[in-house]
């Protein structure tokens, strides 16, 4: 359904080592598309050949492969994008499987952010900013937004602005690869864009089944000490470690051992130590 959705166009698609018969689908049914056979070095490493890959001197479309357009999706983000020459990112609705919001909209991780949320308190006021600005509380999704950043599972990006900035880090594995992007593009003067005229449906979660939390606490890390500075990133390990251990006793099963899991690693080390391995 992904590539059925950007059927008609230009279409690179990047494989990192699947074993699922991915690549003879694409071959039989998709012969158009460029097929980029890769080892699994991360989504931003895919990402970024897939860009290399394309030769759209304007915009290129990254959609992940648990996600497809909607209509004439593509169509409407492109003239968004001519009508706000500065913006380095848009990004559409996204929705879930049944037609209801996902929210996609976000703000930049701090060691305060990532204690709201890791602390259940944006539970408390889910509609406040103070308590929620890490899912941009109170934000409806329904008019076009300046955003911090928003989610990577569809993203239209300006390639005058990918030039200026350069491509993906390919320090993230998965998680937070569009998080320092956007920051990147934001701190060179280009706006990321929330579009809601557009619509992507979205499997969330699809692609790594939650299978990778360790990541995401890592690309947290990542993203702070490459932006915020040592201090930030060391204090939001120590609060991460705490707060992981407390869900680890309160969640049984699979999830309560991947918060485990995270919470060891974050005390095997200090930030340095643990970005190092």
């Amino acid at each position: 359904r992904c590539l059925e959705s950007v059927r008609g166009v230009e279409t690179v698609v990047v494989d990192n080592g699947s074993t699922d018969g991915t690549v003879e689908l694409v071959r039989a049914r998709f012969p158009d598309a460029t097929l980029l056979e890769r080892e699994n070095r991360g989504l931003a490493a895919g990402w970024n050949a897939g860009l290399a890959a394309a030769s759209s001197p304007r915009y290129s479309l990254l959609l992940n492969a648990d996600a497809w357009l909607v209509g004439d999706a593509l169509e409407r983000l492109v003239a968004f994008a001519d009508e706000h020459p500065r913006a380095a990112v848009v990004g559409p609705r996204l929705s879930n499987l049944d037609g209801s919001l996902q929210r996609s909209v976000r703000g930049f991780p701090t060691a305060w952010r990532l204690a709201t949320e890791y602390f259940f308190l944006r539970k408390l006021a889910p509609r406040s900013r103070l308590l929620n600005a890490l899912y941009a509380g109170g934000f409806d999704h329904d008019e076009v937004r300046e955003a911090e950043f928003v989610m990577g599972a569809c993203l239209l990006v300006r390639r005058e602005a990918v030039d200026e900035v350069g491509g993906l880090d390919e320090d993230y594995f998965l998680f937070s690869e569009e998080v320092d992007w956007c920051f990147r593009f934001r701190q060179a003067g280009w706006q990321v864009l929330f579009y809601p005229g557009a619509e992507c449906v979205h499997v969330g979660g699809a692609a790594h089944g939650g299978r990778l939390f360790l990541e995401n606490v890592r690309g947290h890390l990542l993203f702070l000490a490459k932006h915020r500075g040592a201090r930030e990133a060391e204090r939001a390990r120590r609060l991460l470690r705490v707060a992981l251990r407390v869900r680890a006793l309160l969640f049984r099963g699979e999830r309560g051992r991947q918060y485990g899991e995270a919470a060891r690693w974050l005390g095997s080390g200090d930030v340095e130590t643990l970005l190092r391995r």
